[in-house]
């Protein structure tokens, strides 16, 4: 007997993957053409299942292989005014990808999909995307230069750097949540260089996503990019904009 395999559900509501503004909407031929010709197609859209007939943009449903995301080349003029403004920008319209849900093993070719459609949309519509687990805009040069052939963690994951008033400069990734793991931090003491602190949380990010799990609180962890163990000391969670960020502090 041939079994059936069960499409993902429109989402009914929920922080998307990117958002991308626009001044003109590109259409679908155009962006199969395109992904077909940068990626090797081909891309099948057509409407995903389980949403109102009374949508005037729908929920599109973007397959490649065995990858799929959802996409909504128009949101309602509500959503797409709450991200402008939250934003800072000028587009007058926006469109939201979701990546679909994947098993945490397929996470990576999932993410790679959803990160390649947000390409395509922002070159086709020489627009701006945010990159919403990432926190980080992209615009059309970023993605003319990121032309995402192969996963590279540094195209999906970001570091950001403060200072906390007690335990000096915190860098924490932002991303790797895509993956299905908890965001990294690190505390270093202030005036020390950041760029190394910023490239060892790249590669144990890296790390991470290879192995496809947060490590335990207390576990030691070798990373074999920086020949080096590292330890993982906390567990903690951090009100964001969009969800809860779930951390893991780490320490070499």
């Amino acid at each position: 007997m041939k079994i059936r395999k069960k499409l993902p559900k429109a989402p009914r509501a929920g922080v998307p993957f990117a958002v991308i503004g626009y001044s003109s909407a590109p259409t679908i031929t155009e962006l199969q053409t395109w992904f077909d010709l940068e990626y090797g197609g081909p891309l099948t859209v057509r409407e995903a299942p389980g949403q109102h007939r009374s949508e005037t943009s729908p929920l599109l449903l973007a397959t490649h292989g065995p990858w799929q995301a959802m996409v909504q080349v128009s949101l309602p003029d509500s959503d797409a005014d709450a991200w402008k403004g939250r934003l800072a920008w000028s587009h007058a319209h926006c469109a939201g990808l979701w990546r679909s849900a994947a098993p945490r093993a397929d996470a990576v070719d999932a993410t790679l999909h959803g990160a390649r459609m947000v390409r395509g949309l922002v070159l086709l519509t020489d627009g701006t995307a945010y990159d919403v687990p990432a926190q980080r805009y992209l615009n059309p040069s970023d993605c003319t230069d990121r032309r995402l052939d192969a996963f590279e963690v540094r195209d999906h994951v970001t570091v950001t750097q403060s200072e906390d008033a007690e335990r000096g400069e915190w860098f924490s990734t932002r991303g790797l949540s895509k993956f299905g793991l908890d965001e990294i931090e690190v505390f270093r003491p202030v005036g020390l260089p950041a760029d190394p602190a910023i490239e060892r949380l790249f590669a144990i990010a890296a790390e991470f996503v290879r192995r496809g799990q947060s490590p335990n609180v207390g576990a030691a962890v070798e990373i074999p990019e920086l020949a080096q163990t590292i330890q993982i000391v906390r567990h903690r969670t951090v009100p964001s904009a969009d969800a809860s960020l779930i951390l893991r502090e780490v320490t070499w």
